[in-house]
């Protein structure tokens, strides 16, 4: 089931600023681990991460503790 991408949501809106101005962000995991680098896209599940090494990484938001600028 997809769910609507709301782009009213503050917490979407603050992630498409960082999309925009291409911030560094930590996103650290349920499961413990951090990514880190700057988000290129997201949709209504996923974020895609590019790392400081250029390997791209998407992850699902359900597995996000949190996110860091």
């Amino acid at each position: 089931m997809l769910t609507e991408f709301d782009t009213s949501l503050p917490s979407i809106k603050q992630v498409q600023k960082l999309i925009k101005e291409n911030t560094s962000v930590e996103l650290k995991l349920i499961t413990g681990d951090i990514i880190a680098g700057t988000v290129l896209w997201q949709d209504s599940q996923c974020f895609c991460v590019m790392e400081k090494d250029n390997q791209k990484i998407t992850v699902w938001k359900q597995a996000i503790a949190y996110l860091r600028q």
